[in-house]
């Protein structure tokens, strides 16, 4: 029988804020894909169902906007009778690499038990459960290992714990794992040229220039210069290159996305569908529904969707030192070990024009920015501290903010998408609390 799937949130995914507020960590772009990419893949190659487990209040959006049901809570339930073929279990923080996706290839055909687990921490990346230790796992014969686990995943997760990498141990050094946003950008940019290269060895594009690939309907206007050197071009279907723009690869556009006159866009860019891009751009990351349409310049950072970044607004993404560049993550200072570092911004964030972001600053959801960004950015915030106004934003003003974001993009507003604003909000009280300017 298949092999069943089970993609799991771990404590880690917490630290992952603002990215993963509003989405599961499977669901992060990184160089192109998504973790939930593979995991299709690798189901379908399987055979198997993909189940999903996640933080409340993401389990209605896991439903409806990826199609995965949850684990099932009780391990007696019937749901795991046809589970003969046993569980592979994979960490949603793992980075979507192509390697992570030949990875999960080899580990959905194994007969053998086994595990790879974080060398710090413990945690688990990926493990495979075999049918026979499933089974005995059901019917109890395994009960001393998972005495008083709550639900099905915890049982899965302690009995997996217990078991060694085996023939698997060597694949650890192919697998990247997101611990802090950072991390996103990180790995795009190792990865970027691998996975633009795979796409194209996976399906069908037209190669209109040298290096350039397109798909249907694809608009390129005269005067585009194009720059493969360090990598192809990868312009998915009704994508769109206004007059004068500059491209460099690695680069991938998303189905529709939209790149505006005079842009740069260089140096391993990712591009999300139905997003409006212009100005300079180097090495991110942009999440469909966001639009950086503007002149101004955004370098090795992470944009959520459903941004807009006014005009002129910049941001740094290299020390005046010219060193390693430091993250505040709440009390914990990070280092990052790199030099070339931006900004994180979470879904429905907004910038004014000439807003100005400072290195290395994360900037929660739904939050809108004037001026000068000096510090990191509380989620459901007005930040104008240039200004001496820094105020909460209401619950209900980005409500009415997404409907109609929603409804200029031909989208219904479902109340699943507006109680993710408001759980969002709720998770997100200590950040404010935590401002002395806002309490």
């Amino acid at each position: 029988m298949p092999t069943t799937l089970v993609c799991f949130e771990d404590s880690g995914a917490a630290n992952l804020h603002p990215i993963t507020l509003s989405r599961p960590a499977y669901a992060i772009t990184s160089a192109g894909y998504r973790l939930v990419d593979w995991l299709r893949q690798t189901s379908e190659t399987g055979g198997g169902k993909l189940l999903g487990q996640v933080r409340p209040h993401l389990q209605v959006i896991q439903e409806l906007d990826f199609g995965i049901d949850a684990v099932p809570q009780d391990f007696a339930d019937q749901s795991w009778e046809g589970c003969d073929d046993g569980v592979l279990m994979v960490n949603a923080r793992l980075s979507p690499s192509v390697s992570v996706g030949e990875v999960l290839q080899r580990w959905i055909q194994s007969k053998q038990s086994g595990a790879i687990r974080e060398p710090e921490t413990g945690s688990i990346w990926i493990a495979r459960i075999t049918g026979s230790d499933l089974k005995k796992l059901r019917d109890g014969k395994l009960a001393d290992r998972t005495a008083g686990m709550p639900n099905a995943t915890d049982i899965l997760l302690e009995y997996a714990a217990t078991l060694n990498a085996g023939e698997f141990a060597s694949q650890a050094n192919t697998i990247d794992v997101f611990h802090r946003p950072h991390d996103v950008v990180r790995c795009h940019m190792k990865e970027m040229a691998a996975s633009v290269n795979h796409r194209l060895q996976q399906s069908q594009y037209t190669e209109v220039a040298d290096g350039v690939f397109v798909g249907q309907k694809v608009k390129i206007s005269d005067h585009v210069v194009t720059n493969v050197d360090d990598g192809p071009i990868l312009l998915e279907d009704q994508c769109s290159i206004g007059p004068l723009s500059y491209l460099s690869g690695p680069i991938y556009a998303g189905t529709n996305a939209k790149v505006i006159e005079h842009a740069s866009i260089k140096d391993g860019v990712c591009l999300g569908h139905t997003t409006k891009t212009g100005g300079e751009v180097e090495a991110c990351v942009i999440e469909p529904y966001t639009n950086k349409q503007h002149h101004g310049f955004l370098g090795h950072s992470y944009l959520g969707s459903w941004i807009n970044f006014g005009a002129g607004t910049c941001n740094s993404d290299l020390k005046n030192t010219y060193g390693k560049i430091n993250i505040q993550y709440g009390d914990e200072k990070v280092g990052t070990g790199m030099q070339f570092l931006g900004c994180f911004v979470g879904d429905y964030s907004k910038t004014a024009i000439n807003t100005s972001v400072f290195t290395g600053k994360t900037i929660g959801v739904c939050s809108m920015m004037y001026g000068f960004v000096t510090s990191n950015v509380p989620s459901y915030v007005n930040y104008a501290k240039i200004f001496g106004q820094t105020s909460v934003l209401p619950v209900d003003v980005m409500i009415n903010t997404q409907q109609r974001m929603f409804a200029r993009r031909q989208l219904q507003q479902r109340e699943c998408d507006k109680q993710l604003i408001r759980d969002m909000y709720d998770l997100t009280q200590p950040e404010r609390a935590a401002d002395p300017e806002l309490t």
